[in-house]
């Protein structure tokens, strides 16, 4: 059962999942082979993983679209996600390693929370944890109103998951997909087929809807993953790393699919190292560190917090960066920062448009030539840089993930 050492998974034949959506039975139909398995990537199909997450169970109940919907939940609750305390380790051979070290979380419903953290930061066991993947070793989450332990199955009603890599059947097409998905909610034929419909035109989709998923871009499968992630309305979305590896179209493509999310009142709780990703989308952001959330507020709150405005200077010979360095400190009020690579130099100044001036004058009167001078407020990278003491890595496999994978 999920929530407890084992996870149930559904071992489904592929070619038999595609031969029942496509003669129109369910696509778990004449399908024995179930068992027991330590952890949900055993063995289990792309689908199955899917499935696990979001298969309604007997406790809930049928709105007038045919989604079912959880009868527990309490509406009235501000926090859709409150975590206290949570903790896990996890371990491989003599390998210890602690991914949550005491981890508290809110997130009011109807608004996009940014988790943003290093590789091995924690984010994603705290999604797995908060969509009842994984047990915490200690304390305690409340999402949507039930515990993530001891109502594991009501809540699995009402999320939806998108993990890092997208989990759908490429040798079905895009309408087959969500029709599969459909069916695994257990919505009728005719359901499936206009929650189908709806989703393609949502994610602008229709177009490709007959093509199999194999000729999809990148962009496409993970907006056909997201739509896959949202056939059952849920109300509390899960999207962990969701743009990593597209391109900058497909990337905005996809936050504004996220955005009309929003706007249909889903709750999202977004993981990302992009940071002007956290930027666009987010009502409020989590910055995560070692299995801590060490900084929360809004991108201006969290700007603000590392104060003041930055000049850049880009000089236009390499061999006066220390020239300009010298008087770029003596109008400054921080430490500077070189990049020898673009010739730029940025330094800490109040003062405004004012000091800018007075820079620009001093570098004129020694002589250095200068591309391009500015004056800008702090960015995010700024933040993340100021408060876990490096700058943030490109995209990857999540190294909590990793150890999760190699201890289960």
């Amino acid at each position: 059962m999920l929530g407890s050492t084992y996870v149930r998974v559904i071992r489904i034949p592929r070619t038999r999942v595609v031969d029942n959506v496509r003669r129109g039975a369910h696509p778990c139909n004449n399908l024995a082979d179930i068992s027991d398995a330590d952890a949900p990537d055993s063995g289990a199909t792309a689908i199955a993983r899917t499935v696990i997450m979001n298969v309604p169970v007997s406790t809930t109940r049928l709105d007038r679209s045919g989604i079912r919907s959880s009868v527990l939940v309490d509406d009235h609750h501000d926090d859709i996600i409150t975590a206290e305390g949570l903790v896990k380790r996890y371990r491989s051979g003599k390998t210890d390693m602690l991914a949550l070290d005491g981890l508290d979380l809110t997130v009011p419903a109807g608004t996009v929370l940014g988790l943003l953290g290093p590789n091995g930061a924690g984010k994603t066991t705290t999604v797995r944890i908060l969509a009842t993947l994984l047990r915490p070793d200690a304390g305690r989450a409340i999402v949507a109103g039930l515990d993530v332990v001891r109502d594991a199955q009501e809540l699995r009603s009402v999320i939806g998951l998108a993990g890092q890599y997208a989990a759908v059947d490429e040798n079905l097409t895009g309408r087959e997909n969500l029709y599969l998905f459909g069916r695994l909610y257990q919505l009728s034929k005719s359901d499936s087929r206009r929650r189908a419909d709806e989703l393609l035109e949502q994610f602008s989709l229709a177009d490709a809807a007959d093509r199999v998923v194999k000729t999809y871009s990148g962009g496409m499968r993970r907006r056909l993953d997201l739509a896959s992630a949202m056939t059952g309305r849920p109300r509390l979305l899960f999207l962990d790393e969701p743009t990593t590896g597209l391109d900058p179209r497909s990337r905005l493509d996809l936050w504004d699919a996220i955005r009309n999310r929003v706007l249909d009142g889903t709750t999202i709780l977004l993981t990302t190292q992009y940071l002007e990703e956290a930027d666009a989308l987010a009502h409020s952001i989590a910055v995560v560190d070692h299995g801590r959330i060490i900084a929360r507020g809004t991108a201006d709150e969290l700007k603000a917090q590392i104060g003041g405005e930055r000049i850049e200077v880009v000089v236009r010979r390499r061999h006066d960066i220390l020239a300009a360095v010298d008087v770029l400190t003596r109008n400054g009020d921080g430490d500077h920062a070189i990049d020898s690579h673009t010739r730029k130099i940025t330094v800490a100044a109040r003062g405004g448009a004012a000091r800018l001036a007075q820079v620009l004058r001093d570098l004129d009167e020694v002589g250095i030539a200068i591309d391009d001078i500015g004056l800008r407020r702090p960015t995010l990278d700024d933040v993340f840089l100021t408060l876990t003491g490096h700058a943030a890595e490109k995209p990857a496999d999540s190294d909590d993930e990793e150890v999760e994978r190699r201890s289960a």
